[in-house]
């Protein structure tokens, strides 16, 4: 097939979120698919990538976006009713470079990225179109209105939050298809929008990158959280795990080490680092992070869909202990790899019970990776998409 991916973002260096996902999937579709890219360069400097890119595309179309221009999109959709994360990739450029594209090459089918993408998806008059959402974003906004801490945060979140629902309400039905990447959120949209053409595309896994095979379960000095460091759950992650459950773990295991693995890590996430805190910053060799650690916690308490901080430790064989917001999409029971606890205290003790015995993690370790190798490899994921696009023609 000859498909079209449209992007948010180059999806280079592949580290972390959206760009890890277009990333791997473009790699194993091309393998048997002609597939082409068009996507945002909001910094130039990242031009320097298009030739990694072209190894695995038959075509890379890079659209300026330059970060003034993003927020003058956004000052202008103050006053409208258009969400701001959708104003803020707004772009004439990409609007004509798309239509071009599809002038000079016929797609057998074409996938858009996220909603921030959805102006562009609507443009394309053809029926053989995926909108490939990583959550329902209006539920990702609307845990955050209830985790605001002060009023003005609130009242902003929810005014983007309710921008968000209508926009999904309106744009979602016109999407022969719709992809989500956990159940939780299919099961959301299908609710709140009476949507019956949502499916799932999980998050992946490159496995052969990660792999927990030779796993050393001896340590349990080491507690582990990756992410990008400028991303508000990961944030209010880290900060509510060192000021509310670390203390209680030091207590039992005084040696222990929180390490917070991710880059662009902000003031706050940077102030919490001492002699039991250690941020990294950037990481290029997450596997070799992901081997020191006795154990992947990820307490968030706010976001939507699944975590690939959570899948990727799964397939490196370390137990996780993460909230609701890590796990409901996984579709595995507590013990396969992860364990989801819902407050402060359970997620304690479960911490403390695995730091306290190895052969625990031996055996909840191997059982993730297991399951991650059997649902979550990329290649696997990738086969699934192909099939969504040949239902479609």
């Amino acid at each position: 097939m000859k498909l079209l991916f449209v992007a948010n973002r180059i999806p280079y260096p592949p580290y972390r979120g959206d760009k890890l996902k277009i990333y791997h999937l473009g790699k194993c579709l091309s393998a048997y698919n002609e597939v082409h890219l068009i996507a945002f360069l909001e910094n130039k400097k990242d031009i320097v990538y298009k030739a990694e890119l072209e190894k695995i595309f038959a075509s890379v179309t890079l659209i300026a976006l330059p970060k003034w221009k993003s927020y003058w999109n956004v000052l202008c959709a103050l006053f409208s009713a258009l969400p701001l994360q959708v104003a803020y990739f707004k772009s004439n450029k990409m609007a004509v470079a798309i239509q071009q594209l599809l002038t000079l090459e016929q797609f057998d089918a074409v996938h858009i990225q996220h909603i921030r993408m959805a102006p562009y998806g609507l443009a394309i008059k053809v029926e053989n179109k995926i909108l490939d959402l990583p959550d329902a974003f209006s539920l990702y906004w609307d845990r955050r209105v209830k985790n605001a801490t002060n009023f003005i945060e609130k009242f902003i979140n929810k005014v983007e939050r309710n921008r968000l629902w209508n926009y999904e309400h309106k744009v979602l039905q016109q999407f022969p298809k719709v992809l989500v990447c956990s159940s939780e959120d299919a099961s959301y949209l299908e609710l709140e929008h009476s949507l019956s053409t949502v499916s799932i595309l999980p998050n992946g896994v490159d496995v052969d990158a990660f792999n927990g095979s030779q796993h050393n379960y001896e340590d349990n000095a080491v507690l582990l959280f990756t992410g990008n460091m400028d991303y508000a759950p990961n944030i209010d992650a880290v900060n509510y795990f060192v000021a509310e459950i670390l203390p209680v773990i030091k207590d039992q295991f005084p040696i222990i080490k929180f390490i917070i693995a991710g880059q662009r890590p902000v003031k706050s996430v940077l102030a919490l680092a001492n002699e039991h805190v250690v941020v990294t910053g950037f990481v290029k060799d997450f596997p070799s992070v992901y081997r020191s650690a006795s154990i992947v916690v990820a307490p968030l308490r706010f976001g939507a869909g699944t975590q690939n901080k959570v899948l990727e430790a799964m397939a490196m064989a370390v137990p996780v202990v993460c909230t609701h917001i890590g796990f409901q999409g996984l579709g595995v029971a507590s013990g396969e790899g992860v364990y989801m606890e819902s407050n402060k205290e359970a997620f304690t003790n479960r911490i403390l019970t695995l730091l306290g015995n190895n052969a625990i993690r031996k055996s909840v370790g191997e059982k993730g990776m297991q399951v991650v190798q059997s649902k979550f490899d990329w290649k696997k994921v990738a086969q699934q998409l192909q099939d969504y696009f040949t239902a479609l023609n």
